[in-house]
């Protein structure tokens, strides 16, 4: 009994989880007010920057995270590795202890 209560549980999660996905970006691939489309250099910069344009978009209703106008694949890579690169991996990642 406990066996089938937890595999509903269990379904119940990954549907809500499910549930809260985004959605196409419908303004995908399509240029911006300035006639330009954000690309992978464009999402690497976006991406480290966006732990401080969370935070001014807190305040601001002008500023946002995420450039919807991208080029898809390559701007999401880039825009991932670049908070990687700031929020794990580089500038403020941990320095693990040298052994001697």
């Amino acid at each position: 009994m406990k066996t089938i209560a937890m595999v509903c549980l269990l379904l119940c999660v990954l549907l809500l989880l499910t549930g809260c996905a985004p959605g196409p970006n419908d303004l995908e691939k399509t240029p911006g007010a300035k006639g330009k489309v954000a690309g992978f250099w464009k999402g690497l910069w976006h991406g480290l920057i966006s732990p401080i344009t969370f935070i001014v978009s807190l305040f601001s209703k002008n500023v946002r995270i995420y450039e919807v106008h991208n080029n898809g694949n390559w701007y999401n890579f880039g825009f991932v590795l670049g908070a990687g690169l700031f929020l794990q991996g580089g500038i403020l990642g941990t320095r693990k202890a040298c052994r001697r």
